[in-house]
């Protein structure tokens, strides 16, 4: 699954537009390497995003096309 879309649909990021711009400003990386919208997510990999002065660090533990609201938290799992 593209990142921009994992984004979205585990709702770390509300929109995919959103998404896309954040990656393309280098503000996300998986394992440590910059990412671009289009790169190809894994369960296992992990994922940061730096929202202005906070950090995010999750690990992708399950990709779904589509989830509900409260089953999008199941799709990844926060890293300290």
């Amino acid at each position: 699954m593209r990142l921009d879309k994992f984004l979205k649909v585990s709702r770390l990021i509300k929109r995919r537009t959103v998404a896309n711009e954040a990656c393309d400003a280098g503000r996300v990386t998986i394992n440590g390497k910059p990412a671009k919208a289009s790169t190809n997510v894994k369960v296992g990999d992990v994922i940061e995003i730096a929202f202005g002065t906070k950090n995010v660090k999750v690990r992708v533990l399950d990709i779904q096309d589509t989830t509900k609201k409260d089953e999008a938290k199941d799709l990844f799992e926060y890293v300290s």
